[in-house]
């Protein structure tokens, strides 16, 4: 039996780090449904308060997804990446974080290009002939591109 996946991420600004991540990784955001937000509030299960607008549209503060575009009709979804708020800020290194495969792209060139979307470059490291960029998101996320 295959299992379907959700990574949560904490961090500060979670619409910001989707719209990052869905950039990097050539994947969607998934669209919240303004009418059902809309909904919550009026039943009384939601207040004002919980929502913003982002993009000119009506979402969850808390949260925003992305996955894979050809993903976005399948329920449940197979691969998915939920950032979600959290109350205090990153202050150690991460015990998990993913390596992007960057199907035969420069990965230096690849490096540039984050660098100036707002990541960090951290360090290169290798082992036998791969090598691999050690990177952190505009939130402090490390990932490695190769």
């Amino acid at each position: 039996m295959a299992l379907n996946i959700q990574i949560a991420v904490d961090c500060a600004d979670p619409h910001g780090l989707a719209d990052w991540w869905a950039e990097t990784l050539d994947w969607a955001v998934e669209p919240q449904d303004e009418d059902f937000v809309r909904s919550m509030i009026e039943q009384g299960f939601a207040t004002d308060a919980e929502t913003k607008q982002h993009q000119g549209k009506l979402v969850w503060r808390a949260g925003a997804a992305i996955r894979p575009r050809e993903d976005l009709g399948v329920t449940p979804p197979a691969r998915r990446l939920l950032f979600q708020t959290a109350p205090e800020g990153k202050t150690v290194k991460n015990r998990v974080h993913w390596d992007v495969n960057l199907a035969g792209a420069d990965k230096d060139a690849v490096r540039a290009a984050l660098e100036t979307r707002g990541a960090t470059f951290l360090w290169t490291a290798n082992q036998g002939p791969h090598s691999w960029h050690t990177m952190a998101d505009p939130e402090g996320n490390e990932f490695c591109i190769s």
